[in-house]
């Protein structure tokens, strides 16, 4: 084996069509999967997009890095479902652009966290994390709160979105900056417009306690309590395989 390996580093050409091949064969494994991406994402009725405040949001959460430490993927772990919730599914994450499964739990997956806990416990937990978590090394985003959140610009990132598969559409682009300020205010003539766009199930109330503005705790706070809840797909399967057990 040493010989041959001499022997092909000594042969430039040999060596450069060894490279495409073996790059080849990499190549060939990542891509393959892509030609059943139809059979690998769940048909569900009920996956919605997000709000325009929402996906504010998960910009914030993306600027400040927060993917680096908690994932958004939980898998068929026995001790991950038990923890976390039902595992991941593929559509759950249809319309995340760019995926934020993450590698890394310094803190906790945050795939099922919507829900889990009230707005005010996320505002004191994004504040001051150690109020809430005595053992927290999250850092401190107090300062999210008195960030007024732009809101001018949201159609932009909706079309964005849009050209990559997001099904939005002309009108809620149209419509973004004013459903943005909707989903904080619910007694704003702004709020009816949210629910008919986006479904009556939305959350439209003020989540920072502060309904005179929208901040941008405002919106990482919707983004965390809609995650997991785009689609009751994977709680309605686990519920399904529990049955089945039975």
């Amino acid at each position: 084996m040493a010989e041959f390996h001499r022997k092909l580093e000594r042969n430039a050409i040999g060596f450069v069509l060894a490279i495409v091949v073996v790059a080849s064969i990499g190549g060939f494994v990542e891509i393959a999967p892509l030609f059943t991406i139809d059979e690998t994402v769940e048909d569900v009725p009920d996956m919605r997009v997000y709000t325009p405040l929402e996906l504010a949001g998960r910009n914030i959460y993306i600027r400040e890095g927060c993917y680096a430490c908690h994932s958004q993927m939980i898998r068929t772990l026995r001790d991950e479902v038990e923890r976390y919730g039902p595992y991941s599914l593929a559509v759950e994450s249809k319309y995340d652009h760019p995926m934020l499964w993450g590698s890394k739990r310094t803190g906790p997956d945050l795939a099922r966290i919507g829900g889990k806990y009230s707005d005010a416990w996320h505002v004191a937990h994004l504040t001051n994390p150690r109020d809430v978590v005595v053992e927290s090394v999250m850092p401190k985003y107090g300062w999210l709160n008195r960030n007024t959140q732009r809101t001018d610009d949201l159609g932009d990132h909706l079309l964005a979105q849009r050209r990559v598969g997001v099904p939005y559409t002309d009108e809620m682009i149209a419509n973004a900056t004013n459903d943005a300020y909707g989903q904080t205010a619910p007694d704003s003539e702004f709020a009816t417009g949210v629910a008919e766009r986006y479904g009556e199930a939305t959350q439209i109330r003020s989540f920072d306690a502060d309904a005179t503005r929208v901040t941008e705790m405002d919106a990482l706070v919707a983004y965390l309590q809609i995650l997991g809840h785009l689609t009751d797909a994977a709680y309605k399967q686990a519920a399904m395989a529990g049955e089945a057990a039975k």
